[in-house]
């Protein structure tokens, strides 16, 4: 079981699994050369569904990242935030995990060192009035999810779930070859108390 994909690469990539498109659209990333080696990877990414445009935008080039979202309609922007990656963008999805008719944005980030650490920047249109924050909780220790985690998390919307998947390690497992499998952990999106939260739904390993 389980959304199945390559190694991942240096490029982002969309996740689609057989959702529908609707009207997806796929991140652009600039990277600047400067004498042939990278000076610095500017992020920026557009992404429409329901009539409602997020653009995210960050210099991407440090170990933590300023970050600018914006959320608009045709009627004009309703929603800015700044705020800031604790690693450098991989990837950006647009969905609506509650079905309620307007779309939230998820910012995969992913931490600098050996352990590449995943972290989420995701909000939610309020109606397209404004935008909530969806908070993703972490992986506490001491619990059966967090055995053998040592990072390389991937995430992906799999219709109208949130997939976090990474490699599960051994004992004395090194690490660039992590020999417990795969853990999955799906979520869904619900109303918290301010804001969203999304919660647990199920585990699968394999």
């Amino acid at each position: 079981g389980g959304y199945q994909s390559s190694t991942r690469a240096s490029t982002p990539r969309i996740f689609h699994h057989g959702a529908p498109n609707r009207m997806k659209t796929l991140v652009i990333v600039f990277a600047f050369f400067v004498s042939g080696s990278v000076y610095a990877e500017a992020f920026f990414a557009q992404m429409v569904l329901q009539g409602v445009t997020f653009q995210v935008e960050s210099p991407n080039d440090s170990s933590i990242n300023p970050v600018t979202l914006r959320a608009e309609t045709e009627d004009g922007q309703f929603g800015s935030v700044e705020t800031e990656a604790d690693g450098s963008i991989t990837n950006v999805e647009i969905g609506d995990l509650n079905v309620d008719g307007y779309p939230e944005i998820y910012v995969y980030v992913t931490s600098a060192g050996s352990g590449s650490y995943g972290s989420l920047i995701a909000y939610a249109s309020n109606q397209n009035r404004s935008v909530s924050e969806i908070y993703l909780p972490p992986i506490d220790e001491g619990t059966a999810e967090a055995e053998g985690y040592m990072g390389h998390d991937e995430f992906a919307l799999v219709e109208n779930t949130f997939v976090r998947r990474f490699p599960v390690y051994r004992a004395n497992d090194p690490n660039a070859a992590p020999s417990g499998g795969t853990r999955q952990i799906q979520y869904k999106l619900e109303a918290g108390e301010a804001g969203w939260i999304l919660r647990q739904d199920q585990v699968i390993e394999y």
